[in-house]
This record gives structure tokens, C-alpha cells and sequence, in this order.
């Protein structure tokens, strides 16, 4: 039992955000398995150990099939996990919960996407922030960007062609700890500026959810991020009002509290998991 909250052993799925991996996860694995829970962590494709090029990954489904979807098809009929995704991980637990709800019993956002249908101008609001700086102006929707105010934060590249967009992005090492971990450890920052990898922006981009009745049958969680850089409270806060989860909780965090607050983390994490009982 976990003696902070209360808790059965879970299965706990982690899911990172775009250039992440399953690495960083590592305090909140560490605190999970010492309550007795079950953790699985996964590398989306071309992200950590996995070394597929970004640029040769076109459709979402190529991004998050192998990994995810394989995973939950194999989770045996009697079993539920509670999926846990940061970023645009968020897109990951919103395909699978209209996919394989009654395996879900829970998807938890941390300062995640979260978008019902992922339509193009959800999914371009999301990314503009990135990558708004050094697109041409055909390839983005006008509107206010989260961090051009920064001027260019991220290095793009074209696999497709100069004159098709961007394939795989990636924040240059300069404006990472500013917009991802101005909160965190340095040895975290320092661990992160070595483990980064682009990630392929063109397959997130293309992400549409469609079908699964039983979406709306799998309670959902937000966590916001207080202080955060990059994906800023205010459109946060605008997801959760077009989609309104069963509970939103808060933390003072930047936009990466695996980093900066785990323990914290894991607590609201065990609180809203409280919620699925």
C-alpha cells in the first residue's frame, strides 16, 4: 500500500513529452516503485534510447503506435493502468483513451496537451511557440505565439524539402533551461541538455483523434504548472475549459516538476489516482 495516499498497488504508465524521453521520469519511477506501485516508462519513436530518425516520422501513428499502442494491446483484458503524460505526451494518453478505454482507468495531464480531437489549429497553438520564430509565414496560423518573444528558441529541420515544413525540432541548449526548467536542478538541466533529441514535429502536428465512444468514459486529471515558460498557465487553462477534466489540481512548478517538484508531483498524482476508487 502507498502509505501517503492510501493507495492499491497501480500501474502507472509514464509518457514524456516531445525531445524527452523515458529518462526523465527517473525521480518520479524511483518514487512510484518505492510505494509499491508498478511503473512502465516509455520512448515514444525517436525519442531516448530509441533510434529512429525524427525526420522519416510523417503521421502520429508512427510516432506512438509502436511503443504505446502495442503496449496497451498487450495489457491483458483484466488489467488497467493510469497513464501519465507531460507536453505533448498529452496527445499520446488522448489517443489511447479513445482507443483502449477499458483499459485506462485514469489519464493524469502534466502541463500536457490536452485536446479532444487534436484538430490543426489545437495542435499548431500548442507548437507555434517553438518553432513561430523560424517558420515561414505560410506554415503558421496568425495569432499569439507563447515564446517569439524570445526570438528564435529552436533549431528545425527539413527532411521533407526547404520548401515543406519542418520535419523535427529541437530547443537550442541556450533557451532550455529558461523555457523548460528554470526551476529545476542544475544537474537535472545539465542531464537533459545531454539527453535531448529533436523530436518529429510534422507527425505531432498531424494528430487527429476520432471515434472512441468510450473516450469520455475514462476520468481525466489536470495538472497546471504555475510558472510555467512554455506551455504558459493561460493556455492551460484554455484546454481545460474546452474539455473539462473530472479535477484540475495545482503546482508551483516550471513546465518540467519531474525535475523541479517530484515529490510534490507525486503527491497530486497520488490524489487524483485517489479519485479513480
Amino acid at each position: 500500500m502507498d502509505e501517503q495516499a492510501g493507495l492499491p498497488n497501480l500501474h502507472f504508465v509514464l509518457v514524456h513529452g516531445v525531445c524527452h524521453g523515458a529518462w526523465c521520469w527517473y525521480k518520479i519511477r524511483c518514487l512510484m516503485e518505492k510505494s509499491g506501485h508498478k511503473v512502465t516508462c516509455l520512448d515514444l519513436k525517436s525519442a531516448g534510447i530509441d533510434q529512429s530518425n525524427p525526420n522519416t516520422i510523417l503521421t502520429f501513428d508512427e510516432y506512438n503506435a509502436p511503443p504505446l499502442t502495442r503496449f496497451l494491446s498487450n495489457l491483458p483484458d483484466n488489467e488497467k493502468v493510469i497513464l501519465v503524460g507531460h507536453g505533448a505526451g498529452g496527445l499520446s494518453l488522448t489517443d489511447a483513451i479513445h482507443r483502449f478505454a477499458r483499459k485506462i482507468r485514469m489519464a493524469i495531464y502534466v502541463a500536457a496537451n490536452m485536446l479532444k480531437h487534436g484538430s490543426d489549429q489545437d495542435i499548431k497553438d500548442h507548437l507555434k511557440g517553438l518553432i513561430s520564430a523560424s517558420i515561414p509565414v505560410p506554415y503558421m496560423e496568425q495569432g499569439d505565439p507563447d515564446v517569439s518573444e524570445y526570438g528564435e528558441v529552436a533549431d528545425l529541420e527539413y527532411g521533407m524539402g526547404l520548401d515543406q515544413p519542418p520535419t523535427s525540432i529541437i530547443i537550442n541548449e541556450e533557451f532550455q533551461k529558461r523555457l523548460l526548467y528554470h526551476m529545476s536542478p542544475k544537474e537535472d538541466t545539465i542531464l537533459a541538455s545531454m539527453l535531448l533529441r529533436p523530436g518529429p514535429v510534422r507527425a505531432l502536428k498531424g494528430a487527429r483523434f476520432e471515434g472512441g465512444k468510450d473516450a469520455d468514459s475514462v476520468p481525466r486529471i489536470y495538472i497546471k504548472t504555475l510558472h510555467d515558460q512554455m506551455l504558459k498557465p493561460m493556455k492551460q487553462e484554455q484546454m481545460i475549459k474546452r474539455w473539462q477534466p473530472c479535477q484540475v489540481l495545482v503546482l508551483e512548478s516550471d513546465h518540467s516538476p519531474f525535475f523541479s517538484t517530484p515529490s510534490l508531483l507525486l503527491d497530486l498524482i497520488s490524489k487524483g489516482a485517489a479519485a479513480s476508487f
